[in-house]
């Protein structure tokens, strides 16, 4: 069923792809015709890895969908969308079957057009069963009630079309500023859970202390709290995102770790003389100049394991015990996202990354909506 995923995560089409060749070659060996003969077609990575949240099963590494529909930071056009149905079926043919989303992506009157998108791709889709959609409903001012949380869950889910959500998440934490919404927030993951809607919740943007309450109060509640997902990369990383870590792996919360890439400044192909156009541009030109030592160390490990740079990044996520969730805009980004896969860093090439990383004086700005 669309949206649901299933309790084991397996490499299902890998096997019908031997099962068909070896039939077609059986069928040439006894028949003349060349025609029973069809060519193997082999995924770009073997599956052999799941990672297990709560009742679900994932790939090792989800695909992010924000720039779907955002104009103002990524350049959606509406004409693009072909081509992110055919990242879609890429990447769902190729083992991956957690697409993260939120109610909030998109721009203007897009609003919502990442998970139109998802749910359209994954009706037109071979391969519905696994797909686990994991999407975040905003904590906008005028969401006071349990019961407007809910709201804005079936919402989501008359966007996508589908029965049921994998993964609900709370985009981010209230407390700072307004904490008695943040209970009624809490209490509207509890009622999706309980009425169904989703498989499991998770949150977003949340820091070590707030984690460990939400947990908590979830726990009394009887929910269990399967996900937080926070800025997790080489670019990122600091004492806050290790604390966060060690209190998931400590309480059997996964960690997402959305911006692997830093936006596209841990991909290589920005320098302080080449930079993206729109805000990223901004940002990229404080940041970059302070890289080198990272970059270098990047480029150095990529050029060995005949890799580039971006699966790199990507891996050391993975080898961290966090599920990525690179964005991709384009095939080519797709295709060279699912080369993370299949292989593993070394303790060593991690030490020597995360030396690079702390060497150099760039570093990501905080989410604005990141809690402590």
């Amino acid at each position: 069923m669309a949206g649901m995923a299933s309790s084991t995560f397996t490499p299902s089409f890998c096997f019908r792809s031997f099962a068909v060749a070896a039939s077609n070659k059986a069928s040439s060996s006894s028949s003349s015709s060349p025609a029973a003969f069809k060519p193997l077609k082999l995924p770009l990575f073997w599956p052999w890895q799941k990672v297990k949240m709560g009742p679900l099963s994932l790939s090792p590494m989800g695909f992010g969908t924000w720039a779907w529909g955002n104009q103002l930071l990524w350049g959606y056009q509406e004409s693009m969308d072909a081509e992110l149905q055919q990242i879609f079926n890429l990447a769902v043919e190729n083992g991956i079957n957690l697409f993260d989303t939120a109610d909030s992506y998109g721009t203007g009157r897009l609003n919502g057009q990442s998970e139109k998108l998802l749910g359209k791709f994954i009706r037109e889709s071979q391969e519905k069963n696994d797909i686990v959609i994991a999407t975040k409903f905003a904590a906008y001012p005028w969401r006071l009630t349990p019961g407007q949380f809910v709201k804005a869950c079936k919402a989501s889910l008359d966007r996508m079309q589908i029965e049921k959500i994998g993964i609900g998440q709370l985009h981010w934490s209230t407390a700072n500023y307004a904490p008695l919404q943040e209970m009624a927030l809490w209490d509207g993951l509890v009622a999706m859970y309980d009425q169904g809607l989703v498989q499991a919740v998770g949150v977003s943007n949340y820091g070590p202390k707030q984690l460990v309450k939400i947990h908590d109060y979830l726990k009394d509640r009887g929910v269990p709290l399967c996900s937080a997902q926070v800025q997790f990369s080489l670019l990122s990383i600091g004492d806050e995102q290790l604390e966060t870590k060690k209190i998931c792996d400590s309480l059997g919360i996964r960690l997402i770790a959305y911006s692997p890439l830093g936006l596209g400044m841990l991909t290589g192909k920005y320098s302080p003389s080449k930079l993206p156009s729109g805000p990223r541009g901004l940002l990229f030109r404080q940041i970059l100049p302070g890289l080198e030592p990272l970059l270098s160390t990047l480029g150095n490990i990529a050029e060995k394991r005949r890799k580039t740079i971006p699966q790199v990044a990507i891996n050391w996520c993975i080898s961290k015990g966090t599920i990525p969730i690179p964005g991709a805009k384009t095939l080519k980004q797709a295709q060279e996202n699912l080369g993370a896969l299949g292989w593993r860093l070394t303790q060593e090439e991690s030490n020597l990354l995360e030396d690079g990383a702390r060497a150099s004086t760039g570093r990501m700005i905080q989410n604005v909506f990141q809690t402590r």
